[in-house]
């Protein structure tokens, strides 16, 4: 089975990001467009990605809001109009925050998925005790995940390493978009909780979000369909 996989598109320069989209515009790949390039570019900035994506193609635009709910209701719905198919909460802006959203995609005749981040794959265990948090990540991740289902979003973002515990708790229909993925030979560079394609896939994943993987090699093409060869 084909992965189905989100490249990030992490980078503030369009030229860059269009001349990447282009290149694996031919492979069953998806796009994730970040802060770094939303902040730069804007909705007119994801309007260019858009006309270079294949028709196939769906755009996850990965903001991750976190705020007060009539805040993130509004942003939810200037985000509307750039017609993504994923769009990013924090989980941790609490159940109002992430009904707030849920209520404002569903004004719309095709709704995107709205999913909820857990705790982002570069913390641990100390990095969440600094932070007040005194728990482990795992019961973190399963506590805001659970929070999120019961808020009515559409499935979180999660590391790999959570991926089994949150099949086995929230059901198959709820969707696991997964980070921190590393192919075998690939460094995990700022992710502290990583696994491979293959491994995630085995877990359960519905999507994979892979960015440097792919987007500093040499020949991203290649790299892709390495990764979409699992």
């Amino acid at each position: 089975m084909t992965p189905r996989i989100f490249c990030a598109v992490d980078t503030a320069d369009p030229a860059q990001a269009m001349k990447l989209v282009r290149q694996l515009s031919g492979l069953p790949l998806h796009f994730k467009l970040g802060l770094e390039f939303f902040t730069a570019q804007g909705l007119a900035g994801v309007e260019k990605i858009r006309a270079v994506m294949s028709g196939k193609a769906e755009l996850f635009l990965d903001l991750k809001f976190h705020d007060i709910p009539n805040t993130v209701a509004g942003a939810v719905r200037s985000a509307l109009e750039a017609n993504p198919q994923f769009l990013t909460v924090h989980a941790a802006g609490g159940s109002a925050m992430m009904r707030a959203a849920v209520e404002v995609v569903h004004t719309v005749s095709r709704p995107p998925k709205i999913l909820a981040v857990t705790v982002l794959t570069h913390l641990d265990e100390k990095d969440l005790a600094s932070v007040g948090q005194s728990v482990p990540v795992a019961g973190q991740v399963l506590r805001l995940a659970r929070l999120a289902q019961e808020s009515g979003v559409d499935g979180v973002v999660c590391s790999p390493r959570e991926i089994e515990m949150l099949r086995k708790n929230l059901g198959r229909d709820f969707l696991l978009v997964v980070p921190g993925i590393r192919p075998a030979a690939a460094a995990a560079d700022d992710q502290k909780r990583t696994l491979t394609p293959e491994q995630a896939i085995a877990l359960g994943a519905d999507y994979l979000v892979i960015g440097r993987p792919i987007t500093e090699s040499a020949d991203p093409s290649a790299a892709a369909r390495q990764i979409l060869a699992v």
